[in-house]
């Protein structure tokens, strides 16, 4: 049961005094174990120096006197509530991830990938060389988790039972994909392993339930709202519970509050009290492939480069994994690199390099140092370390400026080549040109319609009439084109105004599908012009009925949602195994290359599915689409006969702004929710900044913990919750203020 603090006053009873006794007694025979070495007894002090208070959701707002010591403090508050998720974080950046007992078939080569770019012996010497204040952080960061360990010994780590602070610097960035990911696991194992291992999970090409890749930003500013203040929507999608909700500050003058990705000492996405910031995935190009001719010479490897030929470069990468039997083992790999990058496969008799940013200081400085800025300028200041690869940027402060920003690591490059596909990395022609300088992106800073967004479309609308133009870029500034959230928000910008903070979380939340208000007119022309003795006239009356009559708007009792979803989750497997070598989206051939006959058979297998498995085609959405939270596992097992809570809204991939990425799943009939809305604030930049916030499920991963699932009503209705951001606002709703190492 979810209780609540009143902020009240209990007089203590016999029983309480004795049982409180008790727990002091308790709480100095484990700070007295803990203190048994100098560096034990120095993590102790350092506690002292770190205030966290728990509200009543249970978000933690950790104070310390320096920064570091909010470090330290906000690390181990994120171990407190999932530390299986701080440490898989880790065992997946170190590239250690086949070492847990627990791990598949693919974490070998997901290990290699990782440590193909990532080397502990260099992120040593990088540590040594980090300015002085950047490691002390990172020494605060791992005496935290450290001292977290020393004061649970009930806590059982799969791998690291020891942080280092050099390890900090293994994930500097906070997206839920980064660029490394772009390197597939089965053509890497293909190229780098041996006739002897078996091969990888193949896995169906864009499955239904492949949620889009996903977060909304929208920037409004103070000419368009009630009460002349800028407005930020902070909406990213990803797996649910991948991120902390807390607050950091310090009397050095630190103060932000958003989501950090579990691990790491960063608001990833949030605000401070001037400025707020919210990262959506980008579409521009800033990941490469190079195709190199290789020659053998006398028993050396080379690359062809303009005339020359150059060294391959070889380094050996020993590994350790769980062999069959379970025990610890390890394989050494040759692994090769080019200037361009290491190689990660073969294609076409060419080996394959792959060129991504990799620049841990400058990144993992650029993450931390925005979180302090306090405007634009400041902010673009920051910006200027060029570390962010894989971020476009919504940006609004109490001065009341917006901005819609792109990555700052952009490349330079020859716009003659195609850099989607492997380019010729023997022609120098092809190589990279330093950075873009970030004037020359296509970005957009305080337009005259006073609103900016980005929903992982293109830049080329992220202003409507005041957008950058496409024509004046090169096409690497966008791989992702248009897509039905941007036309949603667009729709619902246009000649928006009075806007307050309420009507901001409306619109995040608003129903409308544009997706389906494009295809479904198609479907029913289709059935309209089907000869009179079809027998799919008879067969299909109702549900085109249904559909006719709907206002393309979800909704936990709308029947005509469940037979839109079925019916296009139908129509997307199909189309989406079409080739694609026209360039046509999968929503383009939906509409005109699917044909008649398939969108009507689409119809029939939809229908046909919502009969056998809920026993009409006419179904409440809510009854089909659910939030359930079981357990803490980071991969949940869903159930039927498990309670869950319905949803009304859709998966994105329907422009649904407010995002629900589901599928049904082995022994469920039911849809269950595992992305899209993780985290959701809306921040107005007053005088005193403030803000309303929700977290999918709960801040907890502990499912004992009364704030394992406290939000998940408010989440599934979008009913957000006050951020208590200043002092003032968590009287009376605080659950619980301690030191570290306090139980």
């Amino acid at each position: 049961m979810n209780t609540r603090m009143s902020g009240g006053i209990q007089r203590p009873s016999r029983i309480s005094s004795v049982l409180a006794a008790a727990a002091l007694l308790a709480l100095c025979l484990v700070q007295a174990a803990v203190a048994a070495t100098p560096e034990q007894a120095r993590w102790q002090r350092q506690a002292q120096a770190v205030t966290i208070t728990r509200d009543d959701w249970g978000i933690a707002h950790v104070h310390g006197k320096t920064d570091a010591d909010a470090v330290f403090g906000m690390a181990y508050a994120q171990a407190e509530d999932d530390f299986n998720r701080v440490e898989t974080n880790y065992l997946i950046a170190l590239g250690q991830l086949a070492e847990a007992k627990d791990a598949d078939d693919s974490a070998l080569w997901q290990d290699l990938r990782q440590r193909l770019f990532i080397d502990p012996a260099e992120l040593k010497k990088l540590y040594a060389q980090s300015p002085r204040w950047l490691r002390k952080l990172m020494d605060s960061w791992a005496d935290g988790l450290n001292y977290y360990l020393a004061t649970h010994p009930d806590v059982h780590p799969r791998v690291i039972t020891r942080f280092e602070p050099w390890m900090a610097l293994s994930f500097t960035e906070g997206s839920i994909g980064g660029d490394i990911e772009r390197v597939e696991l089965a053509p890497l194992k293909a190229f780098y392993g041996s006739p002897d291992d078996a091969p990888l999970a193949q896995v169906q090409t864009q499955p239904s339930w492949i949620e889009p890749t996903g977060s909304n930003g929208i920037a409004i500013a103070p000419k368009l709202t009630v009460d002349g203040h800028a407005l930020l929507l902070i909406n990213p999608h990803t797996s649910f519970f991948f991120r902390s909700e807390l607050q950091m500050s310090s009397d050095e003058g630190l103060n932000a509050y958003g989501a950090v990705t579990w691990g790491q000492f960063f608001i990833y996405q949030g605000f401070n009290p001037h400025v707020g910031w919210m990262h959506t995935s980008t579409g521009v190009d800033v990941v490469d492939e190079f195709a190199e001719t290789i020659v053998h010479r006398d028993g050396k490897l080379f690359y062809r480069y303009g005339k020359d030929l150059r060294p391959v470069t070889s380094r050996q990468i020993t590994l350790s994994y769980r062999d069959k039997h379970g025990a610890l083992a390890q394989r050494t790999f040759t692994a090769h690199f080019t200037h361009h990058g290491p190689i990660v496969r073969e294609a076409d008799g060419k080996w394959i390099a792959e060129a991504l940013m990799n620049k841990p200081i400058p990144a993992l400085e650029q993450s931390w140092l925005r979180t302090r800025t306090h405007d634009l300028a400041s902010y673009m200041k920051v910006a200027e370390l060029k570390a962010n690869s894989s971020n476009n940027t919504l940006f609004a402060d109490d001065k009341g400026e917006i901005a819609f920003l792109l990555p700052q690591f952009v490349p330079k490059r020859d716009n003659r080549f195609d850099y989607t596909k492997p380019v010729d990395g023997s022609d120098p022609a092809t190589d990279w040109q330093g950075l873009t300088p970030l004037d020359q992106l296509p970005q957009v800073v305080n337009p005259p319609n006073g609103w900016t967004f980005n929903t992982n479309n293109w830049p080329y609308s992220a202003a409507g009439a005041y957008s950058p133009k496409q024509a004046d870029y090169p096409r690497y500034m966008d791989t992702f084109g248009e897509n039905p959230r941007g036309l949603h928000a667009i729709r619902l910008l246009t000649d928006i105004r009075q806007v307050t903070l309420p009507s901001l979380i409306t619109a995040a939340f608003d129903s409308y599908l544009p997706a389906f208000a494009r295809q479904l007119p198609i479907l029913i022309a289709d059935y309209d012009a089907l000869p009179a003795d079809d027998p799919l006239r008879a067969k299909l009356a109702g549900p085109i009925q249904l559909l006719r009559d709907w206002d393309y708007r979800w909704g936990i009792a709308s029947m005509p949602t469940s037979l839109a979803v079925f019916w296009g989750d139908t129509l997307w497997d199909e189309v989406s195994k079409a080739d694609t070598a026209e360039g046509l989206t999968v929503y383009d051939r939906m509409a005109a290359k699917a044909g008649a006959k398939a969108r009507l058979s689409a119809l029939v297998e939809a229908s046909d599915r919502l009969t056998k498995d809920f026993g009409s085609w006419g179904v409440p959405w809510g009854e089909i689409n659910r939030f359930q939270r079981i357990n803490g596992d980071i991969v949940q097992k869903f159930d039927d006969a498990r309670p869950s809570i319905p949803v009304p809204f859709t998966s994105s991939r329907w422009g649904s702004l407010a995002s629900f990425g589901v599928h049904r799943w082995p022994g469920t009939k039911r849809y269950y929710g595992t992305g899209g809305n993780s985290f959701v604030a809306a921040v107005e930049f007053g005088p005193k900044v403030h803000a309303r916030a929700i977290t999918a499920g709960g801040e907890s991963g502990h499912p004992d913990s009364p704030h394992f699932n406290d939000e998940a009503e408010r989440y599934t209705t979008g009913n957000l919750r006050t951020v208590y951001f200043w002092p003032e606002q968590l009287k009376g709703h605080t659950e619980r203020s301690y030191h570290p190492g306090q139980q």
